[in-house]
Order: structure tokens, then C-alpha cells, then sequence
């Protein structure tokens, strides 16, 4: 499965070719690495004969920020909902005020993870959405309080659908 992540203002796609995503390809260059844990939020990775230390200073669900040998980087991986927002012109970010959720694509709700009054901070996790055989998580795309659920765990949803109101 591939994953994009951005680092800093660049963007790399990940292949892994193993369960212990200790090799596959980045960017389309095969590429093998070693990891071993020193604590709990500290590694030491050996790729290309060469050593580094990372460190995970603020882990997150899509965002973190890592320390590797002394320099310090902000990631972030990209999923497909992403990837669809921007493919449609709504890019995370573009707006601090957002009144509904509409479905991304057709689907059946397979969870609803909030709850009216809920407050959410953008990127929290909304509802769980099927489409094409793939479990897409929907996340909130700013801070919002939900104002209703317009929707209920397997019901099916069509494009545009208003699911969630925010106040």
C-alpha cells in the first residue's frame, strides 16, 4: 500500500514490500533500512550504511514532529481523503469555518465516533465511511462543535450527502 508524506515543503511516496516496513521503495527507488527502539520515543536507524537517531517529539495521528541527528522536522502523511480534497479543490486549511460534512463519495456509514455537543479539533476522527470495498476515516476539517448528526452507523450515503452539522 502506498502512503505520501510531506516533509517540510517536500513530498515522498512510501512503498513498503513487508509487513516489518523495513524495505520497499521511496519515490520508486528501492530502499532497505534497519531500526531498533532505545526508548520509547527514541530510535536508531542504519540505511544506506549511514546512522541516525530519531527521536519523535510530538507523535500524532497525520502530523509529527521528529529530531533526527539534532535537526528537527515537521511530517505529515497524506491520506486518501486528503489526496480527494485537494483533487477537488478543498485542500485542508482553505477555510477556518466549516457548517456541514458532506460525504466524500458514496457509501455506507460503518461508524459515527461523535456525538452532538462533541468539540473537535480539526483532523479528529468523525465517522468511518465504506466506498469501493475501503474503509475511509472522514476527519473534522477545522475546530467545530457538533450541531446534529444527520446520519446513523449503516446507512447508506450518497455524494454530497450532509452527514454532520457543526455550529
Amino acid at each position: 500500500m502506498s502512503t505520501k508524506v510531506r516533509v517540510s515543503d517536500k513530498e515522498f511516496e512510501v512503498v513498503f514490500s513487508n509487513g516489518e516496513k523495513t524495505e520497499g521503495t521511496l519515490n520508486g527507488d528501492d530502499f532497505s533500512w534497519s531500526v531498533s527502539k532505545i526508548s520509547d520515543n527514541t530510535y536508531h536507524v542504519i540505511k544506506d550504511h549511514k546512522s541516525y537517531t530519531v527521536e519523535v517529539l510530538e507523535p500524532a495521528e497525520d502530523q509529527t514532529r521528529l529530531k533526527i541527528n539534532g535537526n528537527i522536522y515537521s511530517t505529515q502523511t497524506i491520506d486518501k481523503f486528503d489526496e480527494l480534497l485537494k483533487s477537488l479543490g478543498m485542500e485542508k486549511g482553505g477555510s477556518s469555518k466549516v457548517n456541514e460534512l458532506k460525504a466524500p463519495m458514496p457509501g455506507l456509514v460503518l461508524e459515527v465516533a461523535v456525538k452532538t455537543g462533541d468539540e473537535l479539533k480539526k483532523g479528529d476522527r468523525v465517522l468511518v465511511l465504506e466506498a469501493m470495498k475501503m474503509e475511509n476515516v472522514i476527519k473534522a476539517p477545522a475546530d467545530a462543535t457538533v450541531a446534529s448528526i444527520e446520519i446513523s452507523k449503516g446507512d447508506a450515503v450518497e455524494k454530497n450527502q450532509v452527514m454532520v452539522r457543526f455550529s
